[in-house]
């Protein structure tokens, strides 16, 4: 009889994704996801809000369901 293995998440996915209760795939937005870098230089405007998320783009959701073994 053949091994049978678990199937491990991809962590990287894990840590950057978030699943909404409906199943919707959440991400941060680009402009959120470089904000660590050299603050001091930036308007403070531009560094509002830094958790803000929006919805992935449908074309990626098969992908990241098989990364995530969702």
């Amino acid at each position: 009889m053949a091994k049978k293995y678990k199937i491990k998440t991809h962590k990287g996915t894990a840590k950057r994704l978030r699943i909404t209760a409906t199943g919707k795939i959440m991400r941060k937005k680009q402009q959120m996801r470089n904000n660590s870098h050299l603050k001091s230089k930036r308007k403070s405007s531009r560094a509002l809000n830094p958790e803000a998320m929006i919805i992935s783009s449908k074309g990626n959701v098969k992908r990241v369901r098989r990364l995530l073994n969702i």
